[in-house]
């Protein structure tokens, strides 16, 4: 592939600043942009600026009242520029606090970020710990950037398959963004968006690596417990930009990003529901949990639902809250890997749709990973013949094969959309980092939302690829991409009412991500996460700019997002029009309001109180959505109620699920 970043000379004095360090930005660059301005998610999370691009209020330097005119502001930035600047520190003291903020340093240069750091014991070195801020191809540290100084460094997670040092900056003269957070449990520290370490302040493993450090014989060092963020004059050119800053709690929790509490509860949607064949146990005696991923419907006028389990099985049952039955439809677990064997939990039945004609074709379409090969498979199915609610487990035709390197990020949803072409959504291909660049690389269908054509197939393929499709006839692209720069979906939905295209997109180590899916649209990943700067990765020729999430959170939020539906149904007006979305790992569950002219969320608010592992989200012919969990007693399937006027019933019905 063919790359391209603008060529950034520097030049040192007072008077050149202005034009070398800030110089022209690159595409990379350009992603993260120059305002210091907070996002909606960062405003409701209870981010704050610490510099706003305008003002140095809030800062002194070092043993001084005031800012010192070796620091200045230049376009947006705080530029140290002259001999004599002086290490900078915030007026406040901050105990525990995630910190944000991007650096550009000068070639050769040298500055840092300390934190807890007192005054009058000395320099401030003395008292707080330092991450290192440097040019590390030609800066004169062995430290390097992103380094706690001689503390910690960075190392692969033992799960990759990844050696070496890892070393995310961008060269000297381009933006890189440094995160920090110390809390009273587990610190971080991030480069870009990549994890570097993590640390316990004050536990016995930082005692001893003091101990054995520079620092042994200062006695207050990183033991303060709170004190001033330095921003440190090493004698070389330095920019900071977009600083922010959010206070964490002592119990180590964080604001949360609503503006409200629905007041609903979850209950068993279908109580009396048994599943048709299935066992709570293997054959070894292990449980074997019912683990829903997919709840859709045949637009045939039956008035069924259909079902389909990681584990390869679809069940279809009639829509109605008192049934009873429910019958094995097709049973893939000869062809599926088995979710639970070793690093696979990503993998399994992913996807199930229905032709739009099902009615007449019988025909419905499947998304699995391949029992023995490292790859996905997606199949069309046919009902059987005699019994509508019994599938032809020998009509399989393969439609497309895609090959997965790793085991994870294989995204998975497939979704008929309102044109009547299949859309998948496929994740980057796994490992950690992108390691293969397929985010934004469109030769490859990996990071990619696919758009087909499954009724005329066509050169050769057993689908069609759509002449309207936005890479049609580029020699470096693939025709079958509809949008790119995803790492892994996790899920994706039409609007019923709009026909709009949403997308719960899985962040790595810092962002999650709700994204409105656009023609020919790019993602950002993975030279971002979110609307943030992620990794060095040199920009890609022919991609276009990335575009905004609608909606973001961070990992003191939540860690894995389970994209959603949009509630088109009568039954609960709270709820009506908006997008409801989850996160796996904290169990939350939110409704987020869209102004699709202005293109941005209006309100996000909590649905219900308690905690929900929710897998994914179903939705049926009246627009009514669901949510889907494990359950080792096959209570799977839930919806939402509201607390008010039939508080007792719903909250009997909660107690009664738990």
């Amino acid at each position: 592939m063919k790359f391209t970043r603008w060529m950034v000379s520097l030049a040192f004095g007072f008077g050149a600043i202005g034009s070398t360090l800030l110089s022209p930005p690159s595409h990379g660059e350009e992603i993260a942009g120059a305002a210091a301005t907070l996002t909606d998610s960062e405003k409701r999370s209870g981010w704050e600026l610490l510099f706003d691009g305008k003002s140095t209020e809030g800062w002194r330097n070092y043993g001084r009242d005031k800012v010192s005119e070796g620091w200045q502001i230049v376009d947006g930035a705080l530029v140290r520029n002259a001999k004599g600047a002086g290490d900078l520190i915030t007026d406040e003291k901050y105990k525990y606090f995630e910190l944000s903020l991007e650096y550009k340093i000068s070639k050769g240069g040298n500055s840092g970020v300390m934190f807890h750091v007192a005054e009058g014991d000395g320099p401030p070195w003395h008292t707080g710990p330092e991450v290192q801020v440097q040019d590390n191809k030609d800066g004169h540290d062995p430290q390097l950037a992103g380094w706690l100084y001689q503390l910690y460094k960075p190392v692969p997670p033992s799960w990759t398959q990844e050696t070496g040092m890892v070393d995310s900056t961008r060269p000297a003269g381009e933006w890189n963004q440094l995160y920090l957070r110390i809390s009273p449990g587990q610190s971080e520290v991030c480069m870009n968006g990549v994890v570097y370490y993590r640390f316990n302040l004050g536990g016995d493993d930082w005692k001893q690596r003091v101990a054995k450090s520079k620092f042994a014989n200062l006695p207050n060092f990183g033991s303060m417990g709170e004190g001033h963020i330095c921003l440190q004059d090493h004698g070389d050119e330095v920019a900071y930009r977009k600083i922010k800053l959010r206070r964490i709690a002592d119990d180590g929790s964080v604001k949360q990003p609503i503006d409200g509490q629905l007041d609903m509860v979850k209950t068993l949607a279908f109580p009396k529901l048994k599943w048709d064949q299935w066992e709570p146990f293997d054959d070894g005696g292990k449980t074997r949990a019912l683990r829903l991923l997919e709840l859709t419907y045949p637009e045939d006028g039956s008035n069924r639902l259909f079902v389909s389990s990681q584990h390869g099985g679809i069940w279809s049952f009639e829509n109605k809250p008192d049934v009873e039955t429910s019958t094995l439809f097709l049973d893939l677990r000869g062809k599926v890997i088995d979710w639970q064997s070793p690093g696979a939990n990503e993998q399994g039945l992913l996807g199930l749709a229905f032709h739009p004609d099902y009615k007449n074709n019988g025909r419905f379409f499947v998304y699995y990973s391949h029992l023995d090969d490292k790859k996905s498979v997606i199949s069309e199915f046919k009902v059987s013949a005699n019994d509508p609610n019994v599938a032809d487990p020998d009509s399989e035709k393969v439609i497309l094969e895609i090959p997965q390197p790793f085991k994870n990020h294989n995204g998975g949803s497939i979704e008929f959309g309102p044109d009547g072409m299949l859309y998948v959504g496929l994740g980057d291909g796994g490992s950690r980092n992108d390691p293969f660049g397929n985010g934004q690389n469109l030769k490859t269908m990996l990071g990619s939302i696919l758009r087909i054509d499954v009724d005329h197939p066509a050169d050769g393929k057993a689908y069609g690829i759509p002449k309207d499709n936005p890479f049609v006839g580029r020699d470096d692209a693939l025709g079958e991409i509809f949008a790119y720069g995803v790492r892994n979906p996790w899920r994706i939905a039409f609007d019923k009412e709009t026909g709009t295209l949403w997308a719960g997109e899985v962040g790595q180590e810092l962002w999650e991500e709700v994204i409105v899916v656009r023609k020919g649209g790019n993602y950002g990943w993975s030279v971002r996460e979110g609307s943030h700067p992620f990794g060095n990765g040199e920009t890609v020729a022919g991609t276009s700019d990335p575009l905004e999430p609608i909606w973001e959170y961070d990992h003191q939020i939540g860690k894995s997002i389970t994209g959603g539906r949009v509630y088109r149904s009568d039954r609960e007006s709270k709820l009506a029009g908006k997008y409801i979305y989850a996160d796996y790992v904290t169990g939350t569950v939110w409704a987020l309001t869209y102004d699709a002219a202005a293109e941005r969320a209006t309100s996000n608010e909590q649905v219900i109180a308690e905690s929900v592992p929710v897998l994914s989200f179903g939705q049926d012919q009246n627009g009514e959505v669901y949510l889907l969990t494990n359950s080792p007693r096959g209570e799977s399937i839930y919806r939402f109620e509201s607390v008010s006027p039939k508080s007792d019933a719903a909250l009997s019905g909660a107690a009664q699920s738990n």
